[in-house]
């Protein structure tokens, strides 16, 4: 993995030179671990005139971390009384003879800005912006393995939590367990706050899992993802409690699920982002609940949840291959419940077959 690390802070450099910065200055947890392989507490990444180096707050050993540095990069330590990588990091381009170091400025804090300023005065600061943010969101072929095996991780997961007596169980309850199954079988740990919602609570996006008890009747709604070496993925299902769904359960499930199937066949190279979103949203428009929809219908994902691209009505980009993202319409209604239906996807030309369809749990409306 050393020469595609290198091969990333390489293409990050080009992009720095052509901006007029001699070095960059790299702290963003998700980036630096992009980048050097690891991203331990506190870490920072330089991208030197002559160097790469990554500058730890403390010895390596003793820093909580995902992953392993790599191998090719030199590791620091920076002495003196605050010890701020980040500070020690700008003084060393500056040793290296950089007229100018691009930061991270949507990450920094002001005082932290500061400090920078005030460590290397001659030093000129520009801002980076989210360029290795844009150099992530195309995922490579090992990238979408890690994916990929987060996704069976969690269609595991759920696959056994519905095997098991749902009825009188609490959402918080089921949520705990769903993050323990993940972990069992082979998850770093869960790629978010897992969510379980039950009768008036489902459907609803971002819900906090609470006590209470799932009853027969009930609608319930389960998001939950695994991280797998860093890569996180997302599946969002809705079920119904009992033996048989209501008529107006079965008529919501439907028009989300077309939603759903909408935005998923809408996903191609070129196919614009917010043209992706419209394919869903007006499934559910058309049928009168626009009122009740989510911001967005998907969004991408990779070292963390919730990454660009953006499935929004005002999205201005477009979608390029091997870009992993989630669709995942809802509708809720507020004190009845709803229904929402979630997968990860890898963006692929029709001549590879189409969308990769990562989370393979069944969307057939299951009674359970």
């Amino acid at each position: 993995m050393s020469e595609v690390y290198a091969a990333r802070r390489t293409r990050l450099r080009e992009r720095c030179t052509a901006g007029g910065s001699a070095a960059a200055l790299v702290s963003r947890p998700a980036n630096v671990r992009y980048l050097a392989g690891a991203a331990p507490r506190g870490a920072v990444l330089l991208l030197g005139a002559r160097d790469d180096l990554l500058l730890c707050a403390g010895p390596l050993e003793d820093r909580p971390m995902e992953g392993r540095p790599d191998e090719a990069l030199s590791v620091r330590t920076p002495s003196g009384p605050a010890g701020d990588p980040a500070v020690a990091a700008t003084v060393l381009a500056a040793e290296q003879g950089a007229d100018s170091l691009a930061v991270e400025e949507h990450h920094l804090t002001v005082a932290r800005h500061r400090a920078l300023r005030s460590a290397a005065p001659g030093l000129r600061l520009t801002d980076l912006g989210c360029a290795v943010e844009q150099l992530r969101v195309v995922k490579d072929e090992e990238e979408i393995s890690c994916l990929r095996i987060g996704a069976e991780i969690a269609d595991q997961a759920l696959g056994e939590l519905l095997e098991s007596i749902l009825v009188g169980r609490t959402e918080r309850h089921l949520a705990l367990e769903l993050e323990r199954r993940l972990v069992d079988h082979g998850a770093d740990g869960p790629a978010f706050p897992t969510s379980v919602g039950t009768g008036p609570h489902s459907g609803r996006p971002g819900h906090r899992p609470t006590d209470r008890r799932v009853e027969e009747g009930d609608f319930l709604s389960v998001c939950l993802g695994a991280t797998y070496r860093g890569y996180r993925c997302e599946i969002g299902r809705t079920f119904v409690i009992g033996s048989s769904p209501a008529d107006w359960q079965i008529e919501l499930y439907d028009l989300v699920f077309a939603a759903q199937r909408a935005g998923r066949e809408a996903l191609a190279p070129g196919a614009g982002c917010r043209d992706v979103d419209r394919a869903a949203r007006q499934v559910l428009d058309s049928a009168g609940y626009a009122e009740h929809l989510p911001p967005l219908t998907g969004h991408g994902v990779g070292l963390e949840i919730d990454e660009d691209p953006r499935l929004t009505p005002s999205a201005m980009g477009k979608l390029d291959a091997c870009v992993p993202v989630t669709v995942e319409p809802g509708v809720h209604l507020p004190g009845r419940g709803g229904v929402r239906i979630d997968d990860t996807l890898v963006v692929r030309p029709e001549a590879d077959g189409g969308p990769e369809l990562l989370t393979i749990t069944t969307k057939e409306l299951l009674a359970l």
